[in-house]
């Protein structure tokens, strides 16, 4: 089989972060195009991860008329998620978007669509999925241990974390802060070790209170111009149609001592609960009348001199994106699986806005 040949839509952060130091590990794909409208991005990425007669673009639809490309990447802000996605599944390519799937429920609908007339195949960049963490309980989930899980937390609290480069902070380019930049992961991991995409209600709170919360942050403060206006923190409280309860933390600034990274949820189930956190599992039952808790190691090697073979998520991501193309599967994470996810989030905003719960009906 011929190598995919791949292009790149959006050479910024999460492209140099994340995509593309990934694919060039794996060095199963050709990346022959590279498109963004500030021109020295592409050409850097170009020349960093690209074939020598790699194409360079400030209109991604230019680099769609390339029929050679299978595969688009869409890593821009969130606002172009939905229409850069669909013209480029409409001119025939596979599509890797990142998250959050859309900055609206309607365009992640609409992105549905199109993957279903048109037949390519489109996934969103939830990673977190691929976590060798999120991968073990999902097997003690299948084999049923932990029974029916009808209480969830999702949980993505940062105690300062606001990142203040490129348009995070800009609502009309990401359509929210922490709920729709961090929650997003973590309400996706869950949803998927649950299994459950049906919603029946959900209610939602959104603030924006923490005093100098530029100060503290990782990544420094923000001039006075800068749009702040997005929320520091927001909680969701969702009922499903089976009766589970989920609730969502979500914060870039919150003054807790208990900072949880994101990607990580408690599951609470009939027979047994687990708990995921970065580089961690604990699986907590009952065993002989006695309380216990069972810790997996989640480190390779074990062998003297060898720390064992690197499958980081953004890795193990590409692989088995790759590996879906090629197979003619299904890619790990569903498109309309992400579009619940960005359902929920924006019931949430809406639920906050109006001080009103919101209902679906399906």
């Amino acid at each position: 089989m011929s190598r995919l040949k791949i292009g790149i839509i959006g050479c910024g952060g999460i492209a140099n972060g994340k995509h593309l130091p990934a694919l060039k590990a794996i060095n199963r794909a050709d990346l022959v195009a590279f498109c963004d409208i500030i021109p020295e991005k592409a050409e850097k990425a170009a020349k960093e991860y690209g074939t020598p007669d790699a194409k360079v673009y400030t209109d991604y639809k230019e680099l769609l008329k390339d029929e050679s490309i299978d595969v688009c990447y869409v890593l821009t802000p969130n606002r172009s998620h939905a229409p850069i996605s669909i013209d480029a599944m409409n001119a025939g390519k596979h599509v890797m978007c990142e998250k959050p799937m859309a900055k609206t429920a309607e365009d992640a609908r609409r992105m549905v669509e199109t993957a279903k007339a048109t037949g390519k195949k489109l996934t969103i960049g939830y990673q977190h999925r691929h976590k060798a963490e999120a991968r073990y309980v999902k097997s003690v989930i299948e084999r049923g241990d932990l029974g029916e899980i009808y209480y969830a937390k999702a949980l993505a609290i940062r105690r300062r974390g606001t990142p203040n480069w490129g348009v995070f902070l800009n609502e009309y380019e990401q359509g929210g802060g922490p709920l729709i930049d961090i929650g997003t992961h973590s309400l996706d991991l869950t949803l998927y070790l649950m299994n459950n995409y049906k919603p029946r209600m959900v209610v939602g709170t959104k603030y924006k209170k923490v005093e100098g919360a530029d100060q503290g942050n990782p990544w420094g403060g923000w001039g006075p111009d800068e749009n702040t206006t997005l929320e520091d923190a927001a909680f969701g409280f969702i009922v499903m149609e089976n009766g589970a309860t989920i609730t969502l933390d979500a914060t870039w600034a919150l003054n807790t001592d208990k900072p949880i990274p994101e990607g990580s949820c408690d599951l609470c189930g009939s027979k047994a609960g687990a708990s995921i956190r970065p580089s961690s599992v604990v699986i907590n039952k009952v065993e002989f009348d006695r309380q216990e808790e069972i810790i997996p190691s989640m480190a390779a090697g074990g062998v003297a001199f060898y720390d064992g073979v690197s499958a980081t998520p953004p890795i193990t991501e590409q692989m088995s994106w790759l590996d879906a193309i090629e197979n003619d599967t299904d890619p790990v994470v569903l498109p309309e699986q992400a579009c619940v996810v960005s359902e929920i989030l924006e019931a949430i905003y809406t639920s906050a806005k109006t001080g009103e719960p919101v209902y679906f009906n399906r």
